[in-house]
C-alpha cells in the first residue's frame, strides 16, 4: 500500500498520509486499516454521531505511545467540518467541539489517528438535556466481562420494572456498558439521581459482586456500577468505536441473549469483538443500538427501589 493517497470522499478530497503506520504493534495493525475501518462501519456509526459533541481521543503514534484528548476541533481543519459551542466547566470557557456529521469528517478524524470516539449524552441543540442513561459496569480483577454479564442482567431486570427497556454493548475494553434511551425531555440532574439510586440497590443487594463506590481500592473482584457518566461534562465511548487495546478491539452492541450466554459459558472472549467480528456482525444483524437513538422513553416520576 502506498504511504500516501487522495481519497475522494463523497465529492471532497481528503489528503491521507502514513498508511502502513502501524497503530497496533501487537496486532500488526495500520492507519490504513484504521481509516478501512471507519469507512466501513460507517453507515452504522454516523447516526450515533451525529450532532453530538465529539471529543476525540489520537494516538498518533500508535497505542503503546502517549495520547491525548482533544476538545477543541483543531484549527487546521477542513472549512466543512461543523462544531458545535460548548461551555467548557474545566476551562471556564466556550470550546468548538468536532461534530462528526458525515464520512469525510469521520475519515479526516481517523487521519488524524483518531482511535476512540467520545461523544456526550446530549445533542448540540441542547447540551443540558441527554438523550438517554448509561451504566458503564467496569469489573475489578480478578472480575471480568462474565461478571459484568450478571449485574447488567439484574440492571436490565429492575429498569424493565420501570416499564424501560435497556441495550448493551461491550466496552470494547474489560466491561459492559447498559443504554437506557430517553429521547424525550429529561435532564442530567434526574438521570445521575435515578442511575445512583440504582447502583446503589445493586450494591445493597449484590454487595459481594457489586459496588457503587468510584474508590479503586473496593473494587477487587466487584464490578464497580459507574452512574457518574451521566453528567452533561463527561464524554462516554461512541458505540462502533475502536478501543487502544492491545487489539483493535471495538465497543460493539450486544444482544441480551448473548449477555446471558457470557454469564452461563462463563467464557469472557465471548464478548470480545475485533473490528472485522464487528463489521462482520452489522452485515448480519444490522444495527443493533439503532433505537437507541429513537426509542422514546419517559423516567418514571416516582421509583421506589
Amino acid at each position: 500500500m502506498p504511504d500516501k493517497a487522495e481519497l475522494i470522499v463523497q465529492g471532497k478530497k481528503l489528503p491521507v498520509s502514513n498508511l502502513n503506520k502501524v497503530l497496533y504493534p501487537k496486532a500488526g495493525f495500520t492507519k490504513g486499516q484504521l481509516i478501512d475501518y471507519y469507512i466501513r462501519i460507517a453507515p452504522v456509526l454516523l447516526p450515533h454521531l451525529k450532532d453530538r459533541p465529539l471529543t476525540m481521543k489520537r494516538y498518533p503514534n500508535g497505542v503503546e505511545a502517549p495520547f491525548f484528548y482533544e476538545k477543541n476541533c483543531p484549527a487546521h481543519r477542513p472549512k466543512w467540518v461543523k462544531t458545535a459551542q460548548v461551555w467548557s466547566e474545566g476551562n471556564n470557557r466556550m470550546m468548538d467541539y468536532c461534530l462528526a456529521q458525515d464520512l469525510p469528517t469521520l475519515v479526516w478524524a481517523a487521519n488524524l489517528a483518531d482511535l476512540e470516539l467520545h461523544t456526550s449524552l446530549a445533542r448540540k441543540r441542547d447540551v443540558a438535556r441527554p438523550t438517554m442513561m448509561v451504566f458503564d459496569l467496569d469489573p475489578g480483577a480478578p472480575a471480568d466481562i462474565v461478571q459484568c454479564c450478571q449485574v447488567g442482567l439484574w440492571l436490565r431486570e429492575l429498569l424493565t420494572k420501570m416499564k424501560l427497556k435497556s441495550f448493551a454493548k461491550t466496552s470494547g475494553s474489560k466491561g459492559l456498558q447498559i443504554y437506557v434511551p430517553l429521547n424525550t425531555s429529561v435532564t442530567f440532574d434526574q438521570t445521575k439521581d435515578l442511575s445512583r439510586a440504582l447502583a446503589q440497590h445493586l450494591e445493597r443487594e449484590h454487595g459481594n459482586l457489586v459496588t457503587s463506590n468510584m474508590s479503586k481500592s473496593v473494587r477487587k473482584g466487584k464490578v464497580f456500577v459507574d452512574w457518574s457518566q451521566n453528567d452533561e461534562h463527561k464524554t462516554t465511548i461512541c458505540v462502533y468505536s475502536l478501543r487502544a487495546k492491545a487489539e483493535p478491539t471495538v465497543s460493539t452492541p450486544v444482544t441480551w441473549d448473548e449477555v446471558a450466554n457470557c454469564l452461563k459459558k462463563k467464557k469472557a472472549d465471548l464478548l470480545k469483538f475485533r473490528s472485522d467480528k464487528t463489521l462482520t456482525r452489522v452485515e448480519k444483524m444490522g444495527d443493533l443500538f439503532a433505537s437507541v437513538e429513537k426509542l422514546k422513553q419517559k423516567l418514571p416520576k416516582k421509583w421506589k427501589l
